[in-house]
């Protein structure tokens, strides 16, 4: 996973010297002397703590006309996250699709109902291998063009697309890396979960659908995808993914049943667009609420990790991947793992800026039994 990302960012130095490294670019896999010519550019930020939980967690009217819908212009990110998205659309995150870390877990709870726990912790993980440290800024979308000097040299700026880490294979309407487009919202596999909850579903989408149409996914990218890789934290990621639509696409005030419209459904997923007078889920969804849902989706066809090696229908499980069994492993592996082989040659600052995003990431882990990882010297 490290070396892929080494690659995609390894281009980002094109020539001999520095060219337009944009604020929001991640300084992960980067040599120290790469580092060396970066970092004097940055304006490093202090950084602010992750904000805590809502105060009034209920469901209230959030596509108000403080927040409407504004379709994104051609300078605005957007990515594979219809979430994301939609909160940049209704301004709950800036509309051009670049924030900070404490403005996306902001957004999360206040546009959606996110719990603190879990928007904390995957927003951080998102910002620890695709943000830059130490600006404090993220992109939510996909990998950005910029120009060098003349020569013209072009950069990739990964946001929340680079592959294998927040974003992976197997999506709900995104299509597997290997296939060239892994952020736009694909025609073919959202007619496919449709067909899917008319189905499993009555015409709606819910966790019974949720879990056919994920062991459909996976079972589509080991048939097509040579390079099908889910193992963690992917494999985490993809089966939350699942859960997210009916926790935070779900008007709060349907209490009686968690089904989706697969009309509204659309309006998330391709335009990122919240339906007219919508309220926010009537429950704070934490890692508890989604680990419930995640059990509902797994159960039924219980997929251990594992990859495709080099070729189709080649699955090999992976016994060091972490599942579902060890919570806390996904943690430890994440920072031992991901982190640590993305982030060689970091000192001052940057090194400083790493340890305290790797704090803001255990927040939520220190009530449930895991034990933190010492910080990186």
């Amino acid at each position: 996973m490290a070396r892929t990302l080494l690659s995609l960012f390894a281009v980002l130095l094109a020539v001999d010297g520095v060219f337009c490294f944009p604020s929001y670019a991640s300084l992960a896999g980067l040599s120290a002397r790469q580092l060396d010519e970066i970092i004097p550019q940055l304006t490093i930020r202090t950084l602010a703590s992750p904000p805590g939980p809502l105060e009034d967690p209920s469901a209230k009217l959030v596509n108000d006309p403080a927040h409407p819908f504004i379709a994104p212009g051609p300078n605005d990110i957007r990515g594979p996250c219809p979430g994301l998205n939609t909160l940049a659309n209704h301004g709950y995150l800036p509309r051009n699709g670049i924030a900070s870390p404490s403005e996306i877990v902001s957004a999360a709870q206040e546009g959606f109902n996110m719990g603190n726990d879990i928007a904390v912790f995957v927003t951080y993980a998102a910002h620890l291998v695709d943000g830059n440290l130490l600006t404090d800024l993220l992109s939510i979308g996909g990998k950005t063009p910029e120009t060098g000097p003349d020569p013209p040299a072009p950069a990739i700026v990964g946001g929340l697309d680079t592959h294998a880490v927040f974003e992976g294979d197997a999506s709900t309407t995104r299509g597997d890396a290997f296939f060239g487009d892994n952020h736009s919202f694909n025609e073919s596999l959202f007619d496919e979960l449709t067909a899917f909850s008319n189905e499993f579903g009555a015409g709606s989408y819910n966790l019974s659908v949720a879990a056919e149409f994920r062991f459909q996914r996976i079972q589509d990218s080991i048939a097509t995808n040579p390079n099908f890789s889910f193992i963690s934290p992917r494999y985490y990621t993809a089966y939350a993914e699942s859960v997210f639509p009916i926790a935070f696409f779900v008007d709060g005030r349907i209490t009686d049943t968690l089904t989706l419209d697969m009309t509204v459904a659309r309006g998330f997923f391709q335009d990122g667009h919240m339906p007219d007078n919508f309220f926010r889920s009537n429950i704070s969804w934490g890692l508890t609420e989604i680990g419930g849902g995640i059990d509902i989706i797994f159960t039924p066809h219980p997929i251990e990790p594992g990859a495709n090696a080099g070729a189709l229908d080649s699955y090999t499980l992976d016994p060091n991947s972490a599942d579902f069994t060890d919570f806390c492993k996904l943690y430890t592996d994440f920072v031992n793992i991901t982190v640590r082989g993305l982030y060689p040659n970091a000192t001052g600052a940057l090194l400083g800026a790493l340890n305290q995003n790797l704090d803001f990431f255990f927040g939520p882990l220190q009530s449930r039994g895991c034990t933190q990882v010492p910080a990186f010297v």
